[in-house]
């Protein structure tokens, strides 16, 4: 990612909902932050995922994720879910991901993220949709120079 590439944040709290018997964010929980921050970066976008399946033919799926879980967050803990784009492709996107305390600033717990981008029909990779790479392009150099990897 760019250094000055704009980076999405996305506030959350701990309910008592997201934590295991100690009180502490059960692990399953941080891929349910993670993916409403990808979801309402979309939705920032301009870009809602139903409308983007009836209107485009497209969804979009994780492909890979890998996870690091530094430090626990806890009950009541207000979080920041930030995303930003490490690697467009023809027919998948890259994030970073961090959940960070939303008053101390460390890091609980951080993601490499791959969506892939699916015909709706077919359940088969497709082309990112040219208005999604345009919008895309302020959250990395390598799109708004072009330069958009080959491959999946």
């Amino acid at each position: 990612m760019s250094p000055q590439a704009p980076v999405f944040e996305w506030p959350v709290r701990v309910y008592y909902e997201d934590t295991d018997a100690g009180g502490v964010v059960y692990h399953a929980r941080y891929l349910q932050f993670f993916e409403r921050a990808r979801t309402e970066w979309l939705r920032a976008l301009g870009f809602e995922q139903t409308r983007l399946r009836r209107e485009q033919g497209i969804l979009f799926a994780v492909r890979a994720m890998t996870l690091d879980f530094v430090r626990p967050a806890c009950l009541d803990q207000a979080l920041r879910v930030t995303l930003s784009v490490d690697a467009p492709r023809r027919a998948s996107i890259a994030f970073e991901q961090r959940i960070l305390d939303a008053d101390a600033g460390h890091v609980c717990c951080r993601a490499q993220v791959t969506i892939a981008c699916l015909d709706a029909e077919r359940l088969r990779p497709t082309r990112l949709p040219e208005d999604v790479l345009r919008a895309l392009a302020p959250f990395t150099d390598r799109l708004a120079n072009g330069d958009i990897a080959h491959g999946l």
